[in-house]
């Protein structure tokens, strides 16, 4: 029995979805694409998950692309608007999200990578859009790029198709840390612990309410954004933050 294509594990609050295939550099497969939006459908609501961590299995890649040698697929899903439809679920979901870039990102890696809230990358790891290499062109990832990177250094990127280092990609705006190799695990340790600890319903109406403002006016995004304030204000975990740092103590967040 083959091993799937995306494995899940739930360790101290953080469930870590990892790309299985690393005989192929972790390309996605239809398969892995379907597992992704199975996986963060089952723990959505699940309160024992406090943050998701997305990565690659191995030490050369965190994902390459779609898997091309698999083609487009057959039957009733759409690959590319499944895909396309993985990206918009991320990008929106109520749980802060972190991306453990272990190696090579490329192609759509790059919008797996971009849909996360955090980057966490290691030095050697390499980054690019190589699609006008073969023809092809970054499209769905291309509005991750455009609201991540500035244009004129994203259009370079797109139509040179050239690999770019952890720190090229950091300067991008594209990743939030670069470690050296040997410290990418301890740091994304140090940074899911962090995310696991804080009010979960307060992360809900905060990524909620951003993901909704992102496109409106200012005078817009001002009014609607006052009223989940008072929204999250209200919540037993607020209370309790502001409780417990009146007390001078650590708060106990219980998703309410």
């Amino acid at each position: 029995m083959s091993e799937a294509d995306v494995v899940y594990a739930l360790k101290e609050g953080v469930a870590c979805l990892t790309i299985n295939r690393e005989a192929k550099r972790n390309s996605l497969s239809i398969s892995a694409v379907e597992l992704f939006h199975e996986y963060l459908d089952k723990i959505r609501d699940e309160a024992d998950v406090r943050a998701v961590l997305v990565t690659g299995a191995g030490e050369k890649a965190f994902c390459s692309g779609g898997d091309l040698a698999g083609g487009t697929g057959e039957g009733k899903v759409d690959p590319f608007q499944n895909y396309a439809d993985l990206l918009k679920k991320i990008v929106s979901f109520p749980k802060p999200t972190v991306a453990r870039v272990n190696g090579y990102c490329l192609a759509g890696g790059m919008g797996l990578m971009l849909a996360c809230d955090i980057v966490v990358a290691k030095k050697s790891s390499k980054f690019g859009t190589p699609e006008v290499n073969v023809g092809l062109w970054p499209m769905m990832i291309g509005a991750l790029i455009f609201r991540n990177a500035m244009r004129k250094r994203a259009m370079e990127m797109i139509l040179l198709g050239d690999r770019m280092t952890a720190e090229e990609a950091l300067g991008m705006g594209l990743v939030t840390r670069v470690v050296e190799d040997a410290d990418l695990d301890n740091e994304v340790d140090k940074v899911t612990k962090v995310l696991a600890g804080k009010s979960p319903i307060g992360m809900k109406i905060g990524k909620e309410a951003f993901y909704t403002m992102a496109d409106m006016g200012f005078e817009e995004a001002l009014d609607f954004l006052s009223g989940k304030i008072a929204e999250v204000a209200s919540t037993e975990d607020a209370i309790e933050g502001i409780t417990a740092f009146i007390e001078k103590r650590d708060p106990v967040f219980k998703g309410k």
